[in-house]
């Protein structure tokens, strides 16, 4: 582990518990929970019922694990949503809003062509505040700041962000016009634009640099649409002269949807260093906090990503394609291989940073074929022997440059950023 924060991985019996996760993994003043699946932790079986009935034990079983380590909902920072049919949302949204009813969440909904489980209909993941933090933090009543602004589309079901600690969270934005409450004529290129408006429009009402985004998650409808909506990102990032004159750009994932919310083409969720933190931390701190971007060549490159962002207590990992670094080609081979290069290629990213894998507080995996899964899991115990990450796994019916396989990680980050207290 490096630095002296100790990260604290626990899961409850209580909970579905799976030999290749752990169910919280705390560091610092966040915890990050696996995907759940509709699962009875009594039986390990898929519950029996519709789709209320699985998005209800998803919200038991996080809800469980939430409070055994002695968390409550309202803890809760942030909800992933992963569907197998966007009709189910409605259904979905009325068991969901039980489950909070004070501070919202934000919140990203995609609708996805499998999960691991094969008659599961939805699963979710979940991030959390911790404000007590970990060894040898004292324990510190921070204050999660959810906030709206009408400049920005306002959903019922979720916060445009909220804040905790030194990282704000943003919900996933559609391409909806705030005035009208519509998706904004045209195609993908003006969809793209409006996204990238609202997360800008949110940001400023918080008084917060669009250069202060640490991570993108960028979700299409056809990942044939992504040179268009690159060419849109290009114009928002870099955004300031300070970060043009460095090159700074975000890391980022990008994901094909089976389906967005309300049909829209592309949807846009993004990540944000918070210099000042929530209170009772000192707001002169905003300005000193330093945003750490590295790239090595020992992993892929990219001019729209940056392969490790480190801002306070985590860095943010680039979803790794399985591309050899030296050829810049998918590497020969079938799912095994593939695997196994992205994840080299996460370690190489890693250890370019003085890290090692044990410091990986959380994991994205996608898949071109669920099935696949076994393999990608022989493959990837070789990786995490020590306190295994948090973990979520999706079928995507395509992957950039035709690949099996993505895999993106959130590490921890034990030294922080400067300044140091």
């Amino acid at each position: 582990m490096s630095g002296g924060i100790i990260k604290v991985s626990r899961n409850s019996e209580k909970a579905p518990i799976n030999a290749l996760s752990t169910q919280s993994v705390a560091f610092s003043h966040y915890n990050n929970i696996s995907a759940q699946l509709p699962i009875e932790p009594a039986t390990g079986q898929l519950v029996v019922g519709d789709i209320k009935a699985q998005a209800k034990q998803c919200l038991e079983n996080i809800k469980a694990i939430v409070e055994s380590i002695n968390h409550v909902m309202d803890d809760v920072v942030k909800i992933h949503v992963f569907l197998k049919d966007m009709s189910d949302l409605p259904a979905i949204d009325e068991v969901y809003a039980t489950f909070f009813e004070n501070l919202l969440p934000v919140r990203t909904v995609v609708a996805v062509d499998a999960l691991p489980l094969g008659d599961a209909l939805v699963q979710m993941d979940a991030l959390i505040s911790n404000g007590e933090g970990t060894a040898p933090q004292e324990p510190c009543p921070l204050i999660k700041l959810s906030r709206n602004t009408v400049q920005a589309p306002v959903h019922p079901l979720s916060t445009q962000t909220v804040a905790f600690s030194h990282y704000n969270n943003v919900s996933a934005q559609l391409p909806i016009n705030p005035q009208t409450g519509e998706i904004v004529a045209g195609g993908v290129k003006e969809q793209a634009a409006q996204c990238l408006k609202n997360v800008k429009a949110i940001l400023e009402s918080i008084d917060v640099p669009f250069d202060d985004i640490v991570k993108v998650g960028i979700y299409l409808k056809d990942l044939a649409d992504l040179d268009a909506v690159n060419e849109v990102y290009s114009t928002f990032f870099p955004d300031s002269a300070i970060a043009r004159t460095v090159a700074y750009v975000p890391a980022r994932t990008v994901a094909a949807a089976k389906e967005l919310p309300q049909q829209a083409l592309v949807q846009i969720d993004v990540v944000v260093s918070h210099g000042d933190g929530t209170p009772p931390q000192e707001v002169e701190d905003r300005h000193g906090i330093v945003i750490r971007a590295n790239n090595t060549e020992k992993a892929p490159l990219s001019p729209l990503h940056t392969q490790t962002v480190a801002f306070s207590h985590y860095n943010h990992i680039a979803a790794q394609l399985p591309v050899d670094p030296q050829s810049n080609q998918i590497v020969a081979g079938g799912v095994r291989e593939q695997a196994e290069q992205c994840l080299n290629n996460i370690k190489a990213i890693v250890e370019s940073v003085n890290h090692v894998m044990d410091d990986i507080v959380k994991v994205n995996i996608q898949l071109r074929d669920i099935a696949d899964l076994d393999t990608v899991n022989e493959v990837y115990t070789r990786y995490f022997d020590g306190d295994l990450p948090a973990r979520t796994v999706v079928g995507v019916a395509a992957i950039q440059q035709d690949a099996l396989v993505q895999i993106d990680a959130v590490m921890s980050n034990g030294e922080g950023t400067p300044p140091q207290h």
